[in-house]
């Protein structure tokens, strides 16, 4: 199959902020500082480097379980964003332990705060958190996916509740606010009921982008409603390939093109000058790792301890939990890093290695060069319109990707040579969306 004319002819790139990487074992580096993960002027320096290399933005995960050590993401991008001038920021805010005013105002607020650059990545949240909230048992996935899609309608209704041009600021006339064209919203539905009017006006990007993380079939149908980026887990480009068509070919039954949604898989990368000094810095991190922890977390995926076996045996995939069967995260990453496992015939050590570094994520190794092959290949295949990125390490991965990587790209016409528009919107080739309760002059 060929690839099909892009709208944007341009790569897409986003990097998954980590104080010292996504290697497991890379708090361990001698250039690694895990003593400054709350240091905001240290997270400044990273954001201003993925701004240096002309990013479409920066992500953070977030939670609420854990022993976690990382800033809450709406009060860190407020700082980074009074820090840069481009970057998209996009944060994760679960459904399933907020409020919809709440995150509508949230949102609102960050993105009148960076002038546009605000992206909410949408999950429903992690089972482990449900004691934190007062609740007995994290709902079942039906359930969320139900109500996190009725609580994205009020949020968008909430953003809507005020028309695009409800601010006069008339002196003369004594108006500052129209208040015809600021509306109470009356919306009930099956969990919720809110009345409305956001007490903030609509965000400058009409909604700051939406983004979803997951691959389940629950997930590519709901992608293909009200995504407009997909963080998505996939190993092989053939894969990719698969994913990428299937969701995209899901767009049009909801009135969607496949300009609508820019699909970017996780990459984990490595990368040096060479593919010898990137392997050198693979195994540099691999000896870092506590290999005791992280063949406990693998466990999770199997009804055995993977600790009770050979490290230089083969993953016993036929004591692979069911998929499906993991529901304290990402239901569908249980099946791409488990088949990852079958298709490569792995060994316990390459397992953990692979897993170490990239999270279910693809993971790469090797020189600028090839590096910039691997991207271009899915890219040019419709595998990918881009990466969500996950160096290993930082901020030297990080650098070597924007300082080295980056002009690599754009000497092959891939990336672009400056930001051309200065909202995240505009970095990712999105419309802004029209208000839907109230269509405001000129738009």
């Amino acid at each position: 199959m060929s690839a099909q004319v892009r709208k944007d002819p341009h790569v897409h790139l986003n990097v998954f902020l980590r104080a010292t990487g996504h290697h497991a074992g890379s708090w361990r580096h001698p250039d690694a500082r895990p003593e400054r993960e709350l240091d905001i002027d240290y997270l400044i320096g990273l954001t201003r480097i993925a701004e240096r290399g002309l990013l479409d933005s920066v992500f953070l995960a977030d939670g609420y379980s854990g022993r976690m050590s990382k800033l809450e993401p709406f009060t860190q991008l407020a700082a980074l964003a009074a820090a840069t001038e481009r970057i998209g920021l996009i944060a994760t805010v679960g459904t399933v332990y907020n409020e919809p005013f709440h995150v509508a105002r949230q949102f609102a607020s960050l993105d009148h705060i960076s002038g546009g650059r605000a992206g909410w990545n949408i999950v429903t949240g992690a089972g482990s958190a449900a004691h934190n909230f007062s609740m007995e048992e994290h709902p079942q996935l039906a359930e969320r996916y139900e109500s996190g899609e009725e609580f994205v309608e009020v949020v968008k209704q909430l953003w809507d509740s005020w028309e695009d041009d409800a601010l006069l600021y008339d002196k003369k006339a004594g108006r500052l606010i129209d208040p015809g064209k600021v509306h109470e919203i009356h919306f009930k539905g099956s969990k919720y009921s809110v009345k409305g009017p956001l007490n903030i006006p609509r965000p400058p990007q009409g909604y700051p982008v939406l983004v979803q993380a997951g691959s389940s079939e629950a997930g590519k149908e709901l992608a293909a409603k009200t995504a407009e980026v997909v963080f998505t887990a996939q190993q092989t480009l053939g894969a990719g390939r698969e994913f990428y068509t299937d969701v995209k070919g899901r767009l049009g039954k909801y009135g969607r093109t496949r300009d609508d949604l820019v699909i970017l898989p996780g990459l984990a990368p490595i990368i040096a000058d060479t593919e010898a000094e990137a392997r050198d810095i693979e195994e540099e991190l691999f000896g870092l790792l506590n290999k005791e922890a992280a063949l406990k977390h693998l466990s999770h995926y199997f009804t055995v301890d993977l600790a009770e076996y050979p490290l230089d045996g083969p993953v016993p995939v036929d004591k692979a939990k069911p998929y499906g069967s993991i529901t304290t995260g990402i239901s569908s990453r249980h099946e791409v890093v488990v088949d990852a496992a079958v298709r490569d015939a792995m060994t316990i050590r390459q397992f953990v290695s692979r897993s170490a570094g990239g999270h279910g994520h693809v993971t790469f190794t090797g020189s600028v060069v090839q590096a910039a092959d691997f991207i271009e290949n899915w890219f040019r295949s419709d595998a990918a319109d881009g990466f969500n990125l996950l160096p290993q390490l930082f901020p030297n991965g990080l650098e070597t990707f924007a300082d080295k990587l980056i002009p690599e790209l754009q000497n092959r016409g891939l990336f672009r040579s400056e930001y051309e528009g200065s909202t995240l919107r505009e970095h990712l080739g999105l419309a802004r969306p029209a208000n839907t309760r109230h269509a405001a002059v000129g738009e």
